[in-house]
């Protein structure tokens, strides 16, 4: 605590985590360490695949890849953090910290919610204008959309960062969570924060509600194109396309939805513990094992980098 006048100021924060008792604690640990190495190692190899393969140089790989990117920061945000934690006697971060770590969390967050519109658009194209495709989708126009998304994910998220970190935080300083999560921390703040629960509130619709709208409206065009296909292989062809995509967006989005967009009376930290363990590490996890086992291109990829090394 930093003394003031009349009272004081939290200068760190106590993150609680999952458990107190160390035996739980290492077996947390090793399930967790397992999950993190799985999930950089799988979006890593996805990345180096993407930069080796030249028949991987297409804007749906290039999406892929950002995504891979995207993830393995994600995941890398709060997990190491809480590995450290989980055999620590101390659980301290400081305020200056927690602050860093809950605007990267959100921008990265923030970020793939706009990227899955990306991605969404990236299928749409390919299924409803085949023949346009790499017209459509240039390599100038995958640049800007990759980088809007980036843009738009830091800056929502300092507004987010700015309004939860500005209230006075002037008592109790142990946050019910393994990272530094907006709802969790504000509940900390020694003033009504209803105010600041609306503006995040219309913020979470904005970056929420507004991406999962336009994604179903890009696979409800989509499923009317493939309709339209006569012979039943090029339809389940077409819908295989989207599957992955389609896997990925519902373990991400139906999470976040619950934390962000729920009423406040429904809050319950050891339930948010779980959901937001799931949309930060379990979906990282599973984006590169959807996209490779479904995916032809990938496991020729692989099995061609694994040739030239054997041969070197």
């Amino acid at each position: 605590m930093i003394p003031g006048q009349n009272q004081s100021w939290v200068s760190e924060f106590i993150l609680i985590g999952f458990s107190s008792d160390p035996t739980t604690n290492s077996i947390l640990f090793i399930v967790f360490l397992l999950i993190y190495l799985s999930s950089v190692l799988g979006n890593g190899l996805i990345i180096l695949l993407v930069c080796l393969d030249t028949q991987l140089h297409t804007p749906m790989y290039f999406f892929l890849c950002t995504l891979s990117l995207l993830d393995m920061s994600y995941v890398t945000t709060t997990m190491p953090q809480m590995l450290v934690h989980l055999l620590a006697h101390s659980q301290t971060i400081s305020f200056a910290g927690c602050w860093l770590q809950m605007y990267v969390f959100g921008a990265l967050g923030i970020t793939e919610c706009t990227f899955f519109v990306v991605m969404a658009y990236d299928r749409y194209v390919a299924i409803c204008y085949p023949l346009r495709y790499t017209v459509i989708l240039n390599w100038g126009l995958c640049i800007r959309l990759a980088a809007g998304s980036w843009i738009c994910g830091f800056f929502s998220s300092l507004l987010h960062t700015f309004f939860t970190m500005s209230l006075p935080y002037c008592g109790p300083n142990r946050v019910n969570h393994y990272f530094c999560e907006g709802p969790s921390v504000r509940s900390l703040a020694c003033m009504d924060t209803h105010l600041i629960e609306m503006v995040d509130f219309v913020l979470s619709v904005f970056v929420v509600v507004i991406p999962i709208s336009l994604i179903v409206a890009s696979y409800i065009r989509i499923a009317m194109a493939i309709l339209k296909i006569k012979s039943t292989q090029g339809r389940c062809k077409a819908f295989s396309t989207c599957a992955s995509h389609l896997t990925v967006v519902t373990f991400f989005y139906a999470p976040a939805t619950y934390i962000y967009l729920r009423p406040n009376s429904s809050y319950s930290p050891e339930r948010d513990k779980q959901v937001s363990l799931f949309y930060n590490a379990f979906t990282a996890l599973l984006n590169p094992v959807v996209y490779s086992l479904r995916n032809k291109d990938i496991k020729r990829a692989f099995l061609k980098v694994m040739g030239h090394s054997r041969l070197d």
